[in-house]
């Protein structure tokens, strides 16, 4: 590999003042949110990054001491349908292929690994840890550009030659691996930006390594075949170096460091060619041991307060779990608990259509790829696996069948595995209150097709000092009813450099509870980072066979001239199906008071008295809002004049939805009474 200091010298220094200008404002906000002893260890990291950029370092990679193992912790199921895997493998080969809905098509040929596909933007092979990826001038949408760099479609082709043995998959697998490996050198552009994105990309490596036929993989015959695996051989340990160099670390020790521990971790099971690689397998698995309890509460909540970081970091802890058992190596029983506690959490929010509430941010990443059905349901997935690994029968029923992904995790056996599991006579769910976590389930005929089902949020904003993936949706709440989702959380849509839409989505206005003199609960400081953070307790937690009752309260409205404290009581009366919402604000003066409740997108609306008709199928939910002679009620859908009525269901997309909004100027202490009905019989207003 040539040296790359000569070119990181020469073109690195326009890039990054152009790119750094623009964030001091950031970068003051993220020193705020920085402990005493993070300081020096980011100015360390920083001062070391310069140093290798200017004088790199000549770093060799050791000859292995020992070969790769024929550890399979993936398999190639009997009796499934190939079909699927077959075509999606052929579109590769074609040169089709998507992120996000996005062409990465590059005449036939490998993608253009350092290039953004959304806005064509060619990213500068400058030195990695020192590249602003936050910079769309610089990089584009940096979400697109790494996903593809993930490698999920290396699976895809893998697949398809585990299924047909046909060599043209191994041939387009291994031009993509060639071509990535002299694109990318070790330590230069985006691609060696993020350790987590290395390790993502290692465990694709992996599921295609095993699934090409591992060390005695076609493509490696021939004195051509063994360049190819020493080129890849040497890949290995250059990620695994720099994931073991930049793991996450304090404030940002979130789900990264999971991803990071596990791509490390499974690297090292798969490839356990070198001394040094064996021992970062150790402290790998340690770190997973750690951070599994410390980023999830004992009742199974994941910490980021983000339900699509919380299937992310599960798939994560499963994988490296399985990969650890087929090599005969053990996590503590205390990991175990713990996972099989975040599936029951999951399990526990889903609704009986299998609607999970999306809850904080969510970006639509995934860790792999092994199904190809378009009805696939990662949590629902989830559940199927851990009714096997843990035999819970109620788990088994939440997934409601086996999945592609779980056959493939767990081979031939899985189908019998599945079978075994015994379903339990009662259904409902595993838990209701979720003290750690924050969250409490109203809910009446629980699994059926007269179910209602509130999630209630009174949880912290998110993790760590930043909170990265939270949202200002303190006392917020959704409803279904009969498995049809009614009042949603609306989703995330952007990222990095979302501008006003990122602040929408993740602002309080876009969840269902009020927004007190049109600003945010909690108070952002970048696209991932919140430097003043409300806090929310639940008070009351009630259940019974007539009512169920929760109240709680946040104080991100106390650091107001006028400090207000919103306190909120939801009761369901599940005899009448009525949820009341009691909403008290504690205050002096005068504040403009916003009550959102945002209605899933397939819904209809009709003005009553009082309120609104919320229909969907056979379903009307009747909402009565809160009485006041100055309030006045609108419905919002699709605008942008100002940005509401919104729902994105998937990363960069969005849609319009109705969203009722209530306002009022209230002076002094103030109680606001809103009810919904849950009617299947009620008429249309003429």
């Amino acid at each position: 590999m040539s040296e790359p200091g000569s070119r990181v010298r020469a073109a690195q220094a326009e890039p990054l003042r152009r790119s750094w200008g623009p964030t001091l404002r950031w970068r003051f906000n993220r020193l705020l949110c920085m402990s005493p002893a993070e300081l020096p260890y980011r100015a360390a990291r920083l001062i070391a990054a310069h140093v290798e950029s200017i004088a790199p370092r000549r770093r060799s990679i050791p000859s292995p001491d020992r070969g790769p193992w024929a550890t399979r912790w993936v398999h190639a199921p009997e009796g499934i349908d190939a079909a699927p895997y077959v075509a999606a493998a052929d579109r590769i080969v074609a040169g089709e292929l998507e992120v996000f809905g996005v062409s990465c098509a590059n005449g036939g040929a490998p993608p253009r690994w350092n290039c953004d596909p959304k806005t064509g933007t060619q990213a500068p092979l400058t030195a990695g840890k020192l590249l602003n990826y936050r910079d769309r001038r610089l990089v584009g949408d940096i979400k697109y550009l790494w996903e593809v760099n993930r490698h999920l479609h290396l699976v895809t082709l893998a697949q398809g030659y585990a299924l047909t043995r046909e060599p043209q998959y191994l041939g387009v697998l291994k031009e993509h691996l060639d071509s990535w490996i002299r694109a990318c050198p070790q330590g230069l552009g985006p691609n060696w930006c993020s350790a987590l994105e290395a390790a993502i990309r290692l465990i694709n490596w992996s599921i295609a390594w095993q699934l090409s036929g591992g060390a005695a993989a076609p493509f490696f015959a021939g004195s051509g075949g063994a360049e190819f695996r020493r080129l890849w051989l040497d890949s290995v340990y250059e990620h695994a170096r720099f994931i073991h160099g930049y793991f996450s670390r304090h404030s940002s020790a979130n789900n990264h460091l999971i991803g990071e521990a596990a791509g490390l971790y499974i690297a090292g099971l798969t490839w356990p060619c070198w001394p040094t690689v064996r021992d970062w397998r150790q402290v790998a698995q340690q770190i997973l041991e750690r951070e599994a309890l410390l980023q999830s509460s004992t009742d199974g909540a994941n910490l980021e307060q983000a339900v699509c970081y919380q299937q992310f970091v599960l798939d994560f802890l499963l994988l490296a779990l399985l990969a650890g058992r087929s090599a005969g190596e053990r996590f503590s029983a205390s990991y175990e608990q713990r996972l099989a506690a975040m599936l029951a959490f999951l399990a526990s929010i889903m609704d009986a259509g299998g609607n999970v509430p999306m809850i904080g941010d969510a970006d639509d990443g995934a860790v792999t790829r092994l199904a190809q059905s378009p009805d696939f349901s990662t949590y629902r997935s989830l559940l199927a696996s851990g009714a096997i690994l843990f035999g819970s029968g109620e788990l088994k029923a939440k997934a409601g069948k086996l999945d592609d992904k779980t056959r493939w995790l767990f081979g031939s056996r899985a189908g019998e595995l599945f079978r075994r599991v015994e379903e339990p006579r009662a259904r409902a769910p595993l838990r209701r209150a979720f003290p750690g976590g924050g969250y409490y389930i109203l809910g009446c005929d629980f699994e059926t097709a007269e179910e209602i089902r509130l999630v209630a949020d009174a949880g912290p904003l998110g993790y760590r000092s930043i909170a990265a993936h939270g949202h200002a949706d303190a006392l917020a709440f959704t409803l279904s009813l009969g498995g049809l989702e009614f009042l949603i959380d609306p989703g995330t849509y952007a990222y990095h450099g979302g501008g006003e839409w990122r602040a929408y989505f993740r602002g309080t206005a876009a969840h269902n509870t009020l927004r007190i003199d049109g600003v945010d609960q909690s108070q952002a400081g970048g696209d991932f980072m919140w430097v003043k953070q409300a806090r929310a307790r639940c008070d009351t937690w009630e259940s019974s066979d007539a009512a169920d009752a929760f109240e709680g309260w946040h104080d991100g409205y106390l650091r107001l001239s006028d400090p207000v404290l919103h306190r909120r009581r939801i009761t369901l009366d599940k005899r009448a199906r009525r949820v009341l919402i009691e909403d008290r604000l504690q205050m002096s003066g005068a504040h403009d008071v916003e009550l959102f409740l945002h209605c899933d997108e397939r819904c209809t609306l009709e003005a009553v008295p009082a309120g609104f008709a919320i229909r969907r199928a056979q379903w009307t939910l009747v909402a009565e809002l809160p009485r006041h002679r100055d309030a006045v009620a609108q419905l919002h859908r699709g605008s942008l004049q100002p940005l509401c009525g919104w729902v994105s269901r998937r990363y960069d997309e969005r849609q319009p939805s109705p969203t009722i909004v209530w306002r009022a100027r209230l002076e002094g202490d103030a109680l606001l009474r809103t009810e919904l009905m849950c009617r299947s019989d009620y008429p249309a207003q003429s």
